[in-house]
């Protein structure tokens, strides 16, 4: 597929810039080799980092590998229901009664929702909810997967079960609770998952990184592997213990205790995937933006631009110029709400009007700028599909 510059230019020829995109032929590759790698383990996709309902439901339709969506709020879990999906998992805690009232209703009818809990407070909350609800909530608990080597933190902030002593005391605690019943266990392995090898914005500490991957892999592994046990010894077996992410697929498959594996941003395979060295996906997602004015030779201007992603700040949060070849963006302004200009040494001849192409640093989150997706397949845009966004919701 050689899908250049010409191939998307031509196909959004007659469209209004800027638009984000999804090429469904890239995406159809995506879906195919992440459900490869999973090797024998299902898969749960992170809505997160998708934020489309039209792509949800393709991965869902494409491999029955692809078994249940791991949510990332309580309002986003109900409309997911509304549209018709099934066996959410919260990936991070709630705390609004009235969303854990609605799910407590819908857990009475029959939908599968697992709330995300780390301490006796979430659990007590659920339970009080739940039992003025006559019903008992399925909860998941998040045990840290971070690293500590001498002082050294590797990883997240996340959960407070930071120790297997701390998941263990947690878990006698629950037994206390008659409305809630634990089915689930959750450890994201963050500094394998979501840190790539060579990510050119952490220069030399990409050598440390990938040293310290090598350690961290081995513990969280033990740690799990405790928790495990522990909870069957003390009061049942795990319908779901749910780990890892795109970039940690390799090492999560070959657990034994582990039944499933989160994947979302290799789906649309954004920049900050590109620097793994354990594998390498198509980008099947990005935005095109229309080159607005000329201040002088080699010099040009896009309306728009800005769409930096979350984190730390760092120059590999802002969009990267993906075609033509030859875009270099400014170091003085950068990716800009209202424009972003450019040094072209490319081999196109590019005007005013014409089109330029960038990927996001992330997934998901370049759909919170843009109302719709424009798919291309084959050359051409053959459906545009409203975002989150686009149907007037906005989860965080």
């Amino acid at each position: 597929m050689n899908h250049d510059y010409n191939y998307y230019n031509t196909a959004i020829k007659n469209e209004a810039l800027p638009l984000a995109f999804v090429d469904v032929d890239f995406l159809d590759k995506n879906i195919k080799a992440i459900a490869e790698r999973a090797g024998n383990k299902n898969i749960r996709v992170a809505s997160k980092s998708i934020r489309n309902i039209w792509t949800l439901k393709r991965i869902f339709e494409a491999n029955k590998k692809y078994q249940g969506v791991m949510s990332f709020t309580g309002a986003e879990a109900l409309f997911l229901i509304e549209q018709g999906f099934d066996d959410i998992l919260l990936g991070y805690p709630i705390i609004d009664k009235n969303q854990i009232r609605n799910i407590c209703k819908l857990t009475k009818t029959g939908k599968k929702i697992i709330l995300m809990t780390d301490c006796i407070s979430h659990a007590s909350l659920i339970n009080s909810i739940a039992e003025e609800e006559q019903v008992t909530q399925p909860i998941c608990i998040d045990v840290d997967m971070s690293s500590d080597f001498l002082g050294l933190h590797f990883g997240v902030y996340r959960s407070s079960l930071i120790s297997v002593r701390d998941a263990k005391t947690y878990i006698t605690q629950l037994l206390n609770f008659k409305n809630v019943k634990l089915t689930a266990l959750m450890g994201y392995e963050a500094q394998i998952a979501g840190v790539g090898d060579t990510n050119p914005a952490n220069g030399i500490k990409n050598f440390a990184i990938k040293f310290l991957k090598k350690k961290s892999i081995p513990e969280y592994t033990q740690r799990r592997k405790e928790v495990i046990e522990y909870i069957k010894q003390k009061c049942t077996t795990l319908e779901i213990i749910n780990a890892g992410g795109t970039g940690s697929m390799e090492w999560n498959k070959v657990e034994d205790g582990v039944t499933e594996i989160t994947v979302g941003s290799g789906f649309f395979s954004p920049v900050l995937f590109d620097y793994y060295d354990n594998f390498k996906h198509l980008p099947a997602a990005g935005f095109a933006l229309p080159i607005v004015r000329q201040p002088k030779d080699r010099m040009f201007t896009c309306l728009g631009g800005g769409y930096i992603a979350s984190g730390s700040v760092g120059i590999d949060k802002q969009p990267k110029p993906y075609l033509p070849e030859g875009v270099q963006i400014t170091e003085n302004e950068g990716c800009g709400e209202v424009q972003t200009p450019f040094v072209y040494n490319g081999k196109q001849s590019l005007k005013i009007g014409d089109a330029i192409f960038f990927r996001h640093s992330k997934a998901g989150e370049l759909c919170e700028r843009f109302n719709e997706l424009y798919l291309i397949k084959e050359g051409s845009v053959v459906e545009k599909t409203p975002t989150y966004r686009g149907m007037g919701k906005c989860f965080l």
